[in-house]
């Protein structure tokens, strides 16, 4: 089941859209292309990303022609010429969709990490010009001088959505959040390996402690949502119902925290750190904590989340469902961690064997090729849903499945010795 010919092969160039440019939105679970094709700058530049590596690792032009397909769709209708940065959200043909955040700090991150990518597969002097553009549009509008980070949503003219009494409680609208931040520390750190600008690598060096020692709390789990000045947005003062409501604002991700460990030792790496041990052990830290709490002891794999009540021992699993991008982080992490650990009691390698066998047996379809969206083993009634939809593309299980096959090789080659 490898990832050329069951995952990027399956989509492309099936996902193009020849007739407006860049790529279909909705791939059903037999491949074939959906029917709904609003585009979303993350879906559509995650793509741009996955063709770049591919056009590298299998040393083929086709899947440069596809990125550059894409690459031209940001280029001329997802980039706004009137006030800079990319739009959230736009129709088929590329006409921007009126919403209240409509540009995103998460958005244009994953921008600048797929044009990074093409220009390092193409050397597109356009590509390298608008992720400057883009990178420099950040920091005017979305960086936060005062209290460091970015701030997520904004308006078409880059200016901050505040929050306000008529936003829902529920809503992350005007919060600053971990999301956003990860996904800045990752497209950073893409751009700083074609662009080693100092103002970049002071941005990429914040984002690093600001995760590492402030999203990450004591607990060794990330906190999700934020007010400007860092404080976590909590519920735990309040009732069970109450806690229920706003799941989505205040929760134990265990994905998130198993891939972030990851991201924060590629960016150390990157910048050659001095403090990458203390990287190493916090990181450790939040994968010892999901596989303590947040892995199913039964069939194996990572639950959606949970939660610590206040008036309860240990942690609640909110979720237990398993969604793929969780799984694939979880792969490529647990064999960084077997390789830097080799003799720690949690045996790393052990659990990156049962994460591959359920994934194997209940993410990977047998039939029609590409993952589902849920383990089977608790979801089997969305067998037939969309394999691709504006949050679900190739992106977190082909960058897992290309970086596991370099790990194995190498931890290969080391036993040789």
């Amino acid at each position: 089941m490898s990832a050329k010919n069951n995952l990027v092969d399956k989509w492309y160039p099936l996902a193009l859209d020849t007739e407006e440019g860049g790529f279909y939105s909705e791939i059903t679970y037999d491949f074939k292309v959906g029917n709904h094709h609003d585009k979303m700058i993350v879906t559509q530049a995650r793509q741009i990303w996955v063709n770049s590596k591919a056009s590298l690792i299998y040393n083929d032009s086709k899947y440069l022609k596809y990125a550059k397909h894409g690459f031209e769709f940001l280029r001329e209708k997802m980039w706004d010429d009137q006030y800079g940065g990319f739009y959230n959200l736009v129709s088929r043909d590329g006409t921007p969709i009126s919403e209240q955040n409509i540009k995103t700090a998460y958005g244009n991150a994953f921008a600048i990490y797929a044009l990074a990518a093409y220009y390092k597969a193409s050397g597109n002097k356009s590509a390298l010009k608008l992720v400057k553009e883009t990178f420099q549009w950040l920091e005017e509008h979305s960086h936060d001088k005062e209290n460091l980070g970015y701030y997520q949503h904004l308006e078409r003219d880059g200016s901050i959505i505040v929050r306000n009494n008529d936003i829902p409680s529920t809503s992350d609208i005007g919060y600053k959040d971990q999301n956003s931040s990860i996904h800045l520390l990752e497209a950073f750190t893409e751009l700083y390996k074609v662009w080693s600008n100092t103002l970049l690598k002071k941005r990429l060096n914040e984002l690093l402690t600001l995760i590492r020692d402030t999203i990450i709390n004591e607990d060794h789990y990330m906190d999700l949502f934020f007010e400007k000045d860092w404080t976590p947005i909590s519920f735990k003062n309040q009732s069970e119902d109450v806690i229920k409501e706003h799941y989505y604002l205040d929760h134990v991700s265990f994905g998130h925290d198993v891939e972030t460990a990851y991201l924060l030792l590629e960016a150390s790496e990157v910048l050659e750190r001095d403090d990458i041990e203390k990287t190493w052990e916090i990181g450790k830290q939040m994968v010892d904590h999901s596989l303590r709490n947040g892995w199913d002891p039964e069939y194996g794999g990572f639950y959606d989340g949970g939660y610590y009540f206040k008036e309860k021992t240990g942690i609640d699993i909110m979720n237990v469902d398993k969604n793929w991008w969780s799984q694939a982080e979880g792969l490529n992490t647990l064999l960084i961690m077997a390789d830097k650990y080799p003799d720690d009691p949690m045996d790393y390698y052990k659990y990156f064997e049962k994460l591959w066998s359920y994934t194997r047996e209940y993410m990977m379809d047998d039939r029609f090729g590409g993952w589902y969206e849920w383990g089977q083993d608790s979801r089997p009634e969305t067998k037939n849903d969309l394999k691709g939809h504006i949050w679900k593309t190739t992106y977190h299980n082909f960058r897992a499945l290309i970086n596991c096959k370099v790990q194995l090789k190498d931890r290969k080659s080391k036993s040789n010795h």
